[in-house]
């Protein structure tokens, strides 16, 4: 491999692990996330995510590699559209049903989790479109880096697509350091399944969808079970303000 991807690999690998672990740990630090502090956050995240799929996507064409070495092709399209949509619904319904039993446990038992949900997610209905937007964006932007590019590349060098999915879901789970251990798991077990949708369906759009999926329930149904109890919401403090 050339330099410029090492250094891709390189950045996937340790920046972007060291990165989202230094903005969390500044987040974790503030006793309060305004709203403006968590829009501002979506939008530089939407914008980073943005710009590293540019720079990877012009590397890539550089090296020559073509759309399908990529996913960025569809195949067979009934077939694709069906497994996006039921894989969607499927891990959509599993996600919700995880923040509902994590909601059911006692604060103290919520770990890492609960001050993340306070902190990242939307907790009002001005901050949920945008949020909404970087979850599409996720989807899009990080299964091009992972499964789209860094896939390609393994497989271009020779490696069994089994090693492949492993350390591309590795890197994935690093990503997703500032989560903690439990995160680091549970991503890394969500890129297997995203890896495996990627070999079989020979398309990125299936593992586009259905991260998608975990990203927005988690956005729409988290800020509801992981709210602490007792606790307001912005919209309610408004609507009690102006009375």
């Amino acid at each position: 491999m050339s330099w410029d991807i090492w250094l891709i690999f390189f950045v996937l690998g340790v920046i972007l692990p060291w990165r989202g672990r230094v903005r969390m740990k500044k987040l974790l630090a503030m006793p309060r996330v305004s709203t403006m502090e968590r829009l501002t956050l979506y939008a530089s995240t939407i914008a980073f995510q943005w710009f590293a799929v540019a720079v990877v996507a012009w590397r890539a064409w550089a090296h020559g590699f073509t759309a399908p070495q990529l996913g960025l092709t569809v195949q067979d399209r009934t077939r694709i559209l069906v497994a996006s949509i039921v894989g969607a619904a499927a891990i959509a319904a599993l996600q919700w049903l995880n923040l509902r039993r994590v909601g059911k446990m006692p604060l103290e038992s919520r770990g890492p989790l609960q001050a993340l949900a306070e902190r990242i997610l939307p907790q009002s209905t001005v901050e949920m479109l945008p949020y909404l937007a970087l979850a599409i964006t996720a989807g899009l932007c990080e299964e091009f880096l992972y499964r789209g590019f860094a896939m390609a590349v393994l497989l271009h060098v020779g490696l069994q697509a089994w090693a492949v999915v492993l350390l591309t879901s590795v890197l994935f789970g690093l990503a997703h350091s500032y989560q903690g251990r439990g995160g680091i798991l549970m991503t890394l077990l969500i890129g297997l399944v995203l890896g495996t949708s990627r070999i079989a369906y020979d398309s990125l759009v299936p593992a586009i969808f259905w991260h998608s999926a975990v990203d927005v329930v988690a956005g729409t149904a988290g800020p509801r079970y992981l709210k602490p109890r007792g606790a307001v919401s912005p919209d309610r403090e408004n609507q009690i303000s102006r009375t």
